[in-house]
């Protein structure tokens, strides 16, 4: 017969080895194979999920249209995948009204590799990032932070939201915390994840995706948490592009002091016309667009060529680098 103060000392050795596999254990990861050719490409939206409407219905006809062009392996989702409060659950119908019916090209089916951002958290989370889901519709992933390898490049999917105080000080809606408190426990542990995955990174391209932006002049502006915490981490393991949504718009901006590029993909549905601040540094924003759209990415080795789409499929801003040259083209 056991003695109830072992049956004690059992669970909390349990608790205490799951919370340390919470700190410790690395990234999971997910396979992404490349074409036979040796390039990559993929497409980026973010701030999406409205039943079709606010012309999310309308990108995502010509993301159809540029994933056909471009025979594209992948989607990437910047957040903001369900508005306005995320899923109530995994039989919630919005999952399947603002993306299996809506996402309908056969260009689009493929893997879509999603993040969650605030609006996401103010639904039930945890329902978002089930395996339920992708019972429902197969494309389906979304979860924290995780990483993608697609040989010539790695992409690094991080959970920014709570990494912004202004949820938790002044909160003017209800989140779902839940597995990310405490919260300065939970970031300090993403940073770090992050920070050992770019350093045993060997990907001719790193990719760091969030859903808040570290630099913008849409209406959020840049995220002073990730530009404190984030920023010099993308720095100090040569990153090569940020990529976020939450500002509802399309920019493309330049670090000031490494080559990293700042790109906000989070005009999927509803945009802000006009909604312009902190226009300060005008020689690093190369691009800034204030309607609906959505961004595509091809990569080879050496080469990258960014494009972004207004939402009647017209080439608003393209953009080019060579990794052999490292200068701008």
């Amino acid at each position: 017969m056991g003695f109830p103060g072992n049956k004690l000392w059992l669970s909390l050795a349990i608790i205490s080895l799951i919370n340390i596999c919470q700190i410790n254990c690395e990234l999971q990861r997910f396979e992404q194979p490349i074409k036979g050719d040796g390039t990559l490409s993929f497409l980026v939206l973010g701030d999406w999920g409205r039943k079709g409407d606010f012309n999310q219905s309308q990108v995502a006809f010509q993301m159809g249209k540029i994933g056909e062009e471009l025979n594209i392996d992948f989607v990437v989702s910047t957040g903001d995948n369900f508005y306005d409060n995320g899923l109530e659950g995994e039989t919630d119908p919005a999952f399947v009204d603002s993306f299996t019916n809506i996402y309908t090209a056969n260009s689009l089916q493929k893997q879509w590799y999603s993040v969650l951002g605030n609006h996401d958290y103010r639904g039930d989370t945890v329902a978002q990032m089930s395996p339920a889901l992708g019972k429902i519709d197969s494309r389906w992933l979304c979860l924290r932070s995780f990483v993608v390898n697609a040989e010539i490049a790695e992409l690094f999917f991080l959970d920014t939201t709570p990494f912004v105080d202004d949820y938790f000080t002044n909160p003017e809606h209800t989140y779902d915390w839940r597995h990310v408190t405490p919260t300065n426990t939970y970031t300090t542990n993403a940073l770090a994840d992050l920070e050992s995955a770019l350093k045993e990174s060997r990907a001719k391209w790193k990719i760091v995706v969030g859903h808040h932006a570290i630099r913008s002049v849409g209406h959020h502006g840049d995220t002073p948490e990730l530009v404190h915490h984030l920023l010099p981490i993308l720095q100090a393991n040569n990153v090569d592009f940020y990529m976020n949504g939450h500002d509802h718009c399309l920019e493309h901006i330049s670090d000031d002091i490494s080559p990293i590029q700042f790109l906000t993909s989070g005009a999927g549905s509803k945009a802000w016309r006009g909604d312009i601040k902190n226009m300060n540094g005008e020689a690093l924003i190369k691009f800034f667009y204030d309607g609906q759209g959505f961004m595509s990415v091809h990569l080879t080795h050496s080469d990258v060529e960014l494009v972004f789409y207004d939402v009647f499929g017209r080439v608003l801003h393209k953009w080019t680098r060579s990794k052999l040259l490292l200068s701008d083209i």
